[in-house]
């Protein structure tokens, strides 16, 4: 066990923010995360768990102890006539998990290819894009409480999720480390193309035999055409949640704005895109010194090179209240500040 003082995170966030941790270390079992938190308790220093740092802004130094999750392994726990029940370490790449499960022709996950980040992170925020949802293939998830050092396990139910939400972000928020995480994947794929931009995609990319493969293939061209990689760019990806309004508040803002984009969730609530009201604001593309709003995705708040966290969160501020202003729509941040 190994504990570090005043350790650089600018390598363990996507924003490339150049902030420090109190103490630092890493963990790739429970055996060492229990270790970890009996010498915390002479310590007695507030924790932050890391995953990948994808959907993480740094403001300031954290003054704690930061425990990086690096739990590895996957591996196929049961099968039965329809479902392969999958078992993945919370310290496993999120996209590499996926190309595995397409390798060995495990349908679900494949809509979901190219988000950034590790597995641990992934039920917390129960990620989600193009028409599905992390809970649409979760099955069950292992966690340590980081007080009662004891081991739980919560089904799909018992995460509550929501969109970009689960216990793990509001009850439970900061009190659990994820361990590993169960996926149940169909044996027959069951395709899901009808959003956004996938069938025009697969028309370009001439597919003529519909598999899970092409469907990955397509939705990682066209994130990559849309989105910076964080490794040329920093950004943590979509900064602002889609807000989900009353079907009536959706009607009175249509009325104003014919052009107003909005997805009907049910026959009371629309799902508004935040991108668009943020674009019709002025913010596509603007840059303030190294602080910026991409200029192809209104949706992401970039680092062009050495923005401080609380510059970029201070240009969040900015757009919430521009978007407020002109749509009277208050807009959440889908990423976690620190």
């Amino acid at each position: 066990m190994e504990i570090l003082k005043n350790f650089s995170l600018l390598k363990y966030n996507t924003f490339g923010i150049d902030a420090s941790a109190k103490y630092f270390s890493a963990f790739n079992s429970m055996a060492q995360l229990h270790e970890l938190l009996e010498y915390n308790d002479q310590l007695h220093e507030p924790l932050l768990i890391l995953g990948g740092g994808s959907n993480l802004l740094l403001t300031k130094d954290v003054e704690g102890l930061v425990l990086k999750n690096e739990i590895p392994g996957k591996h196929l726990q049961r099968e039965d006539d329809t479902y392969y029940y999958i078992n993945a370490g919370a310290g496993e790449n999120w996209h590499r998990f996926v190309l595995y499960c397409i390798a060995n022709n495990m349908a679900g996950v494949e809509n979901l290819s190219l988000i950034p980040g590790n597995i641990g992170a992934c039920p917390m925020q129960n990620i989600g894009a193009y028409g599905v949802e992390l809970s649409d293939v979760f099955y069950e998830l292992t966690a340590f409480h980081l007080q009662e050092k004891k081991l739980v396990t919560f089904n799909v139910k018992e995460c509550s999720f929501g969109y970009r939400e689960s216990v793990f972000k509001t009850i439970y928020k900061n009190q659990f480390a994820i361990l590993n995480v169960t996926f149940r994947l169909l044996k027959q794929p069951r395709f899901n193309t009808g959003y956004g931009a996938i069938q025009q995609e697969l028309q370009r990319m001439n597919v003529t035999e519909l598999n899970i493969n092409a469907i990955s293939q397509a939705v990682v061209n066209i994130r990559s055409s849309k989105l910076p990689d964080p490794a040329q760019v920093g950004n943590a990806g979509s900064f602002f949640k889609n807000p989900e309004v009353p079907a009536s508040i959706f009607l009175a803002l249509k009325e104003k704005f014919k052009d107003i984009i909005g997805y009907a969730l049910t026959n009371t609530q629309v799902k508004l895109a935040a991108g668009w009201m943020i674009e019709q604001c002025g913010w596509k593309g603007y840059r303030r010194r190294d602080a910026g709003c991409h200029a192809t995705q209104a949706l992401v708040l970039v680092n062009y090179g050495s923005a401080s966290g609380r510059e970029i969160y201070d240009l969040s501020e900015e757009i919430l209240e521009s978007v407020k202003n002109k749509f009277g729509v208050t807009l959440e941040r889908e990423v976690n500040i620190i």
